[in-house]
């Protein structure tokens, strides 16, 4: 085996390559806007040849798509385990457990979000309609209602407007120059959705 054959790279898995892609493509939407970083610069930056981008994606808005769906998968997988980490009977621990997870994921990953959301393109209506942390959140509001651990005459309906609350409230938090800690903002959400299943706040 000559130098060349031991200096040749081998060829990365199409994930793996996938993956790189996405990861440059993230670390230049985020460090300069997603308007003024050029696909050149991401393949630069993934160290790829061009026509590589293009087998994976036609444009930059397919990657912004991919990022975007890769950070709900995330964050749906943070939540999952959250409640996962509580006993399947304990309603009100799996309900508390999935606000807290819902509100440090968003804190924790504000930047990515705004940036897969507030940039995205297609219909903003469509993409909360589809939305599976939704549809998480409200299969949890009908177990526990078919548990007898609360009251939700729509499940779905209740889980948009809990999950638009904690989106709203994670929002102010951002942008107020007075924070509440953490803590103290996991329990005003919790307090809330409590009550709006019928639930004492204590």
């Amino acid at each position: 085996m000559n130098n060349a054959t031991l200096k040749r790279p081998r060829t990365k898995p199409a994930e793996i390559r996938r993956e790189e892609l996405i990861d440059a493509a993230q670390a230049l939407f985020l460090g300069k806007g997603f308007d003024d970083t050029s696909v050149d610069e991401i393949v630069k930056a993934a160290d790829v040849a061009k026509g590589t981008f293009y087998f994976y994606f036609k444009t930059k808005d397919d990657v912004l798509q991919a990022l975007r769906t890769r950070f709900v998968d995330g964050f749906h997988s943070r939540l999952d385990a959250a409640i996962k980490s509580r006993p399947v009977n304990d309603w009100l621990g799996r309900l508390d457990a999935w606000l807290e997870a819902g509100v440090s994921g968003y804190l924790e990953e504000v930047e990515l979000h705004d940036l897969v959301f507030h940039e995205f393109r297609p219909s903003h209506r469509r993409m909360k309609h589809d939305n599976p942390i939704i549809a998480h959140l409200a299969a949890l509001i009908l177990g526990g209602t078919q548990a007898g651990a609360w009251q939700a005459k729509n499940p779905r309906l209740t889980a948009i407007m809990l999950f638009n609350a904690l989106h709203g409230a994670v929002d102010d938090h951002i942008a107020s120059p007075k924070k509440l800690s953490r803590k103290g903002l996991v329990a005003e959400v919790r307090a809330f959705c409590r009550l709006a299943l019928g639930l004492s706040t204590v």
